[in-house]
């Protein structure tokens, strides 16, 4: 099959969105099919060889975040001459509301579309405002797909219509085989997100790390991801600053290590979430998860009983969990064991297949309207069509 795959965000800046679609496109190229993904990218990003660049993005306000996207007249004439290119057998938009390549594709597509919707924001003025807009491009949809329940009721809610649920996938296997490194381990908390984005919830986890290091001197934080470090520690007493780590991006066969490392992962995201990637990964490689109570996140977690949950932006109740969790070895092993049960609904076996039965349902509805196209139009050039 010949798939099309279009990234809203700019592939240059990693995210949620980004990793979906390059595990996804990998996924099906190992199957055999031939995968092009075009996604916004600076001129000078080494890109994979089934990745096409759209042209470089540029920073905009979207969904609580600051998203990198693409749009305009070039971009749309970039989106045309791929689809001509590409021949695909069905197109596969992620994102098709956000202003950038989704909408465009929509516009310029023929034949079957899939979109696939993660944004999970229940009072989105700019999606009802902009509904007009959208609906025309909405209607070609042939197919759609929610990554989580939250997503798909924001889509229900905002657009209309109904969409199959279907999550995030991830490559259980390649987090769990993953090497733990010692400098790593003993009493560490780990954190991964974008330091400077306040939804990531980095300055709740700061405003508890004071009672945390109160009750456990000896523990680390460890904090993966790109952003001012200096910033970020700002809250803290400046004796206590040395217990935080900082390393920076990381590459993903180090954040597979640093999962496997640490004694205690700590979510505290405050809000904008419809799913919760990075507690799967977590769950891939074993490690007990502490999670805000959002309501994807307590999806993912299956209400709490494959990872620990702790009322959103509650800094008190975050630093008790974490306390009484470093000091309870048996209940992190048990958080293990569920967790590492639970994430196999979410590899890549699965949820791929899924995903591919939805392309072929909707190759084969259009393979089926094309077939009575013709016959009809065979019968009237026969003098057989009826009245």
């Amino acid at each position: 099959m010949r798939i099309g795959i279009v990234c809203p965000y700019s592939w240059d800046v990693p995210g949620g969105v980004q990793f979906h679609i390059r595990d996804l496109a990998e996924y099906f190229i190992r199957l055999g099919h031939d995968v092009s993904v075009l996604a916004p990218a600076d001129d000078d990003t080494p890109l994979p060889p089934y990745v096409v660049s759209a042209g470089r993005a540029v920073p905009v306000p979207y969904n609580g975040s600051v998203a990198r996207l693409n749009f305009g007249f070039l971009s749309a004439a970039r989106v045309r001459r791929w689809l001509h290119e590409g021949s695909f057998d069905v197109v596969h938009i992620h994102e098709p509301t956000s202003p950038s390549l989704g909408l465009l594709t929509c516009w310029a597509a023929e034949g079957p579309i899939v979109a696939t919707f993660h944004t999970s924001n229940p009072r989105s003025r700019a999606m009802i405002a902009a509904y007009a807009i959208l609906q025309a491009a909405l209607e070609k949809i042939s197919a759609r797909i929610a990554v989580s329940e939250y997503a798909r009721r924001t889509l229900v809610e905002h657009l209309g219509g109904d969409a199959v649920v279907i999550p995030n996938g991830v490559d259980v296997d390649f987090f769990a085989g993953a090497e733990p490194r010692p400098e790593w381990q003993g009493d560490t908390i780990g954190f991964v997100g974008r330091i400077d984005e306040p939804r990531k919830g980095l300055p709740v986890l700061m405003k508890a790390l004071p009672k945390i290091l109160a009750a456990r001197p000896q523990t680390r934080l460890l904090v993966a991801g790109r952003g001012d470090e200096e910033e970020a520690v700002a809250s803290l007493p400046r004796e206590l600053r040395p217990r935080v780590e900082f390393l920076g991006m990381v590459s993903d066969e180090d954040k597979a290590r640093f999962l496997r490392s640490v004694d205690l992962y700590v979510a505290p995201n405050t809000g904008g979430e419809s799913f919760g990637i990075i507690l799967v990964e977590a769950m891939s490689a074993g490690a007990p998860v502490l999670a805000s109570d959002l309501d994807a996140f307590a999806q993912v977690l299956d209400g709490g009983a494959a990872g620990e949950l702790f009322a959103n932006e509650d800094a008190d109740a975050l630093a008790e969990a974490a306390v009484r969790l470093l000091a309870d070895p048996e209940r992190r092993a048990e958080l293990r064991e569920r967790g590492s049960a639970h994430v196999r609904r979410f590899d890549w076996s699965t949820v791929g297949a899924d995903i591919l039965s939805v392309y072929e349902t909707v190759t084969a509805g259009a393979a089926a309207v094309a077939a009575d196209d013709r016959a009809t139009g065979l019968r009237a050039r026969l003098g057989l069509a009826r009245d």
